[in-house]
């Protein structure tokens, strides 16, 4: 039973590794219109796949050298919240 429940323990906790960005929470009426939002950030970033997730903006994508990306924006400000960048 002790095993059962380590197991469980670290499968929850697991989880947390990749949990999304905390971006501050703004009223939608302040958020930047996801068309500007997208042309800004592919000024910087290959989208592959953009969406929003809780209070982000995020994409999947790659850098413009071709390193594969997945990035968390603030909605209002397009400020980086959280990114993972390959090396």
């Amino acid at each position: 039973m002790v095993r059962f429940s380590l197991v469980i323990a670290l499968i929850l906790t697991s989880g947390t590794s990749y949990a999304g960005a905390n971006c501050p929470k703004y009223p939608k009426g302040e958020w930047m219109k996801e068309s500007d939002a997208k042309a800004k950030i592919a000024e910087q970033y290959n989208i592959r796949k953009f969406k929003v997730d809780g209070n982000c903006y995020e994409i999947y994508g790659t850098t413009k050298d071709g390193k594969k990306a997945e990035v968390y924006f603030d909605p209002k400000t397009l400020a980086v919240v959280k990114s993972e960048i390959a090396k």
